[in-house]
């Protein structure tokens, strides 16, 4: 993955928006995390096309303007990383957002572009989907609760146990909240 040049960071807010290059490229980003031990919504690695191919199509089909946006950040032409932003659109919960499934190749780690895709998700929900709150859910033992601490999350509450990855392999499922915005 050719990384010399910054990376830019771009949203898309309607399935039509999606080329097949990116979601080829966010399917294969998806495989290449879930596999080197990312927690990336696919729990027992290894993952394969078929696998994370259908999950990433109801994902993209979901995106909306108003409701659900995925951010992404390049390297040319090259996805470096990725996360979508929900919004609930029933009245009592209207005003929160829900993060999921950020990820960043791992070709690209440490080089700060899973806190940019962060920040910039944290500006889209304020500035133009006026939320007041996000929240998450990250899988504990992974070191996940210093990296979104890091830019401002605060831990609220978990779910012990939650998560059993294979016998004996049994992790709290950390709920997060990042507010205000």
């Amino acid at each position: 993955m050719a990384h010399e040049k910054p990376f830019a960071l771009t949203q898309v807010t309607d399935p039509r928006e999606v080329t097949t290059q990116l979601r080829q490229q966010l399917v294969n980003c998806w495989i290449a995390v879930t596999n080197s031990g990312g927690a990336a919504g696919f729990p027992f690695p290894p993952v394969r096309h078929d696998d994370v191919a259908p999950v990433a199509d109801k994902l993209l089909e979901r995106l909306h303007p108003q409701r659900s946006r995925l951010i992404t950040a390049e390297f040319g032409d090259a996805l470096a990383g990725w996360v979508v932003l929900n919004r609930n659109p029933h009245q009592l919960v209207r005003h929160w957002g829900t993060v999921n499934h950020l990820q960043t190749h791992p070709d690209v780690r440490g080089r700060g572009i899973g806190s940019a895709l962060m920040r910039e998700l944290r500006r889209i929900a304020r500035d133009e989907l006026a939320l007041e709150q996000l929240h998450l859910a990250a899988r504990s033992e992974e070191g996940l609760e210093d990296f979104y601490g890091r830019l401002g999350w605060r831990e609220t509450g978990r779910w012990p146990d939650a998560l059993r990855l294979a016998p004996g392999d049994t992790r709290d499922e950390i709920l997060m909240l990042l507010a205000p915005l």
